[in-house]
């Protein structure tokens, strides 16, 4: 796992102070490349292209994911790295089937593997 002083100003900020990003701002919100979303911090994999679509919202949006855990955060929902517990961003019940979330990512909180 990489160390804290091993992330971005930014990526610590977003992880660790639990920061959002700007919509329409981060490098993975409209990004169509094919592959897997990783952990920015210990580098386990989280989402896969093949969830991920576009919500409008101007964040990278999933209709699923792996390896991360929920937990309540006044009226919305934060999501987590399982593994590192790094705040990845929030997830909303009005997503697309078949699960009807939407995971609204930072896009600073992960790096991408094609």
């Amino acid at each position: 796992m990489a160390s804290s002083s091993k992330l971005t100003p930014e990526q610590y900020h977003l992880l660790r102070e639990k920061g959002t990003e700007a919509p329409f701002t981060g490098k993975y919100w409209n990004h169509k490349e094919k592959g897997t979303y990783v952990c920015a911090h210990c580098g386990i994999e989280l989402f896969t292209s093949d969830t991920k679509y576009d919500s409008g919202t101007g964040w990278p949006s999933f209709w699923d994911g792996e390896n991360v855990e929920m937990k309540p955060d006044g009226q919305r929902t934060e999501v987590l790295c399982k593994k590192c517990k790094g705040h990845l961003g929030h997830v909303f019940d009005d997503g697309p089937k078949p699960t009807g979330k939407r995971y609204c990512i930072n896009s600073a909180a992960l790096t991408f593997k094609s």
